[in-house]
């Protein structure tokens, strides 16, 4: 039983395969669905997810990934835009832990996390572009909720996002 302060746990919803959505949406020229470049690693525990964006922009500080993960995911995909640096982690063991907890699906990381062991055990999906030891600096810097570029894709708030072993693609809207 979930205690006043916890979110409602979350069953993760079915996921579809990223080659069955390329293969319906191959001849889309709209820009409704992209496919992330094939860059990503996986660090969680759940090697499926799908999701809703939630997005944020931030370079070398977490800050706003760690407020964002430690409150409701309902299911959700947290889209970071670390703007690509591989000179901090983004995401450690310990927010890794505080999402899977409060229900997040998936977190896409344009950057690093930490903690791979750690991460490994979250019943949750990871993906980054590597691992880095090196916390990050808290500046308190970010953006929440705003269209943010991803390996050079865009992907936008409230857009979904399906990521699986073949990789990621993101829709405007989640199929079906």
């Amino acid at each position: 039983m979930n205690s006043p302060a916890s979110p409602p746990a979350t069953v993760p919803a079915p996921v579809p395969a990223t080659c069955d959505l390329c293969d319906v949406h191959k001849a889309d020229r709209s820009g409704a669905f992209r496919v992330l470049p094939p860059v990503w690693r996986s660090f969680g525990g759940r090697s499926a997810f799908a999701g809703s964006v939630v997005t944020v922009k931030c370079f070398e500080d977490n800050t706003p990934v760690k407020q964002l993960l430690e409150g409701p995911g309902l299911g959700r995909v947290l889209v970071v835009d670390g703007g690509g640096s591989l000179r901090r982690a983004l995401v450690g063991g310990n927010i890794g832990a505080a999402a899977a907890r409060n229900g997040w699906a998936g977190v896409v990381v344009d950057g690093c996390v930490r903690d791979v062991a750690e991460l490994a055990a979250c019943d949750l999906g990871i993906l980054a572009l590597a691992p880095m030891p090196l916390p990050t600096e808290r500046r308190v810097a970010g953006e929440v909720d705003v269209p943010v570029q991803v390996q050079g894709v865009t992907v936008r708030p409230g857009e979904w996002l399906c990521a699986d072993a073949d990789g990621v693609v993101v829709m405007t809207k989640a199929p079906g």
